[in-house]
């Protein structure tokens, strides 16, 4: 969320006296209550219907809004997952554009009482701001009727969650109790073997293959770092050991029990200069700052990567794997162990990390007609039947019902037809706003276990070999970020902007002393801006998460 959009946000609070509430009809809530017919009453009061909601039984039209500039939703119905929940369950999904644009949007959506029925955001910051403006409908009432999150993300995680008035309002995505992620390094295997299947465990020796690579195949980006230059941040777990890329997005660097700038950082300097070099020799793709999704995936799919790393390659890894070996079985995509400097210890090393509240959140606001109706839903995708027929297909092609654990059934089809399920995991990718990594991480590494190499799905496979062994265990640095316009906040935001400037600058320097001096100032910057401060407020939440986790 940017700084503009929160000061008009909070204008907006005072304009349109959304503290009370933010539906289309706050103005007169008292009066327009009475004259609501009683099964069109919105629950946000706490009360919930007698018995509990059955999707199928009733036609059930839902809005959405996914607060990202980057996301925009696919047509409902329009795949074969969705199409089956909206005959079956009688879903309809309809989604808020953000148009390139998602704070703008969001804060014209407030100004006009326009809310959907519920918002896909990061957790956090972002999720106490609109609470705190009476926008959003808490969950404690629905949790023993709609059991399926309890169930799956634990009384632990739901107060991890839980706001400062001690209620739950963020259905949380990708939750897991047990270590999860894709983060890492993909490698062309055609490309690999015809130059010899080099060793590539450190970074001299990435930057070695990089150079032969571009000698050798001049129409191939040697280097991949995927949009936002994810690949460079994968790059930093290399140098620091012990330490994932979260230290980046939080420009902050656990030193003992404090937190401390990532513009000191020693790792971090080493990781841009060696950024910066394989930049300056056209080792990384060139437009890494300003490419789309869209340039990114006809590379990788297309076969013309050497090696891609980002915070997640599997999706599109998985289907290049599929398009290259249908020409040559003896190609396609495979993981390598992270790479390492030399002198680090390679079992240490954590390109990318996780938190059992997983990635961000799904909350309901106060203009939803009926907001148990929608958490029903919710519960039920986060479930096992919602979290299979989303995104292995309706029950009968790649699974067929659940085992005594409550495991899907997989399927023969599931086996032979991997560009199959890997379509239907992309297809519904945007629909996945409430995944259960616990449930479906379970269900794919006991059923990959009991197949022999060959049959295994690609993406599984290496999951179960190589990157849940090397994701790093990031809960303890959740909800750490002040409100936004608070001072610390303010301070965040002019820390951010420093960050994204500095981390092009440092790209494109011309020398190692250049990438240095670029860092210094930042640092410097970042001090006169009050970073300091943010630190010891960060490190005072991170310390109270601590001693939450040990209770």
């Amino acid at each position: 969320m940017t700084k503009k959009f929160w000061m008009l946000f909070a204008s907006l609070l005072l304009v349109l006296g959304v503290v009370a509430g933010c539906s289309s009809d706050a103005g007169n809530e008292e009066e327009t209550d009475k004259e609501k017919p009683k099964d069109e009453e919105s629950s946000t009061d706490g009360e919930t219907a007698a018995t509990p909601f059955v999707l199928g039984d009733e036609q059930l039209d839902i809005t959405m809004f996914g607060n990202y500039d980057w996301y925009t939703m696919p047509p409902w119905g329009e795949d074969i997952s969705t199409a089956w929940i909206k005959e079956n369950k009688k879903v309809n999904v309809t989604a808020i554009d953000g148009g390139g644009n998602a704070a703008q949007r969001l804060s014209t959506m407030i100004a006009g009482n326009s809310l959907p029925d519920f918002i896909w955001l990061d957790k956090g910051a972002d999720v106490e701001r609109l609470r705190q403006g009476g926008v959003l409908v808490p969950f404690d009432d629905y949790l023993d009727k709609y059991t399926n999150l309890r169930d799956w993300f634990g009384e632990e995680g739901l107060n991890m969650l839980r706001s400062e008035d001690g209620k739950l309002y963020q259905f949380p995505n990708w939750y897991n109790s047990k270590p999860f992620g894709n983060a890492g390094y993909v490698v062309h295997k055609g490309i690999y073997e015809e130059l010899g299947s080099p060793k590539l465990e450190t970074t001299d020796d990435l930057y070695a293959y990089l150079t032969l690579v571009k000698e050798k195949f001049p129409d191939v980006t040697p280097f991949e770092t995927h949009v936002d230059n994810q690949g460079v941040s994968v790059l930093y777990s290399a140098f620091k050991e012990g330490h994932s890329p979260g230290d980046i997005r939080r420009h902050a660097v656990q030193e003992g029990d404090k937190l401390t700038s990532i513009f000191e950082s020693k790792e971090y300097l080493e990781t841009m200069q060696y950024a910066s070099k394989l930049f300056r020799e056209k080792l990384i793709t060139q437009d890494a700052l300003t490419q789309d999704l869209d340039m990114v995936t006809a590379k990788v799919t297309g076969g013309k990567v050497a090696v891609y790393a980002s915070a997640s390659p599997t999706e599109l890894s998985a289907q290049g794997h599929y398009n290259m070996i249908k020409e040559d079985p003896n190609s396609g995509y495979f993981y390598i162990w992270p790479i390492a400097k030399e002198g680090v210890n390679k079992d240490n090393v954590y390109p990318g990390d996780f938190s059992m509240m997983g990635w961000n959140v799904s909350v309901i606001t106060t203009a939803a007609k009926d907001p148990e109706k929608v958490f029903a839903f919710l519960d039920w995708l986060t479930g096992p039947e919602g979290q299979s027929s989303l995104i292995f297909g309706p029950e009968g092609k790649y699974w067929d019902g659940f085992d005594g654990e409550g495991m899907p059934q997989f399927t023969g089809d599931y086996v032979s037809d991997a560009e199959g399920v890997a379509k239907v995991d992309g297809d519904t990718g945007n629909f996945q706003w409430n995944g259960n990594s616990n449930f479906l991480d379970t269900a794919k590494a006991k059923f990959t276990a009991s197949l022999p190499l060959e049959e295994r799905r690609w993406d599984t496979h290496w999951q179960y070999e190589i990157t849940w062994k090397t994701q790093l265990n990031g809960t303890e640095f959740e909800n750490i970020n002040p409100l936004p316009d608070s001072e610390e906040g303010r301070i965040q935001q002019s820390i951010n902007e420093i960050a994204e400037e500095t981390r092009a600058q440092a790209l494109y320097a011309k020398s190692d002393e250049e990438v240095a001096a670029i860092l210094a100032a930042a640092a410097q910057n970042a001090n006169t801006l009050g970073h300091k401060q943010l630190l010891e407020f960060q490190t005072e939440k991170w310390q109270a998460n601590l001693a939450k986790m040990k209770q």
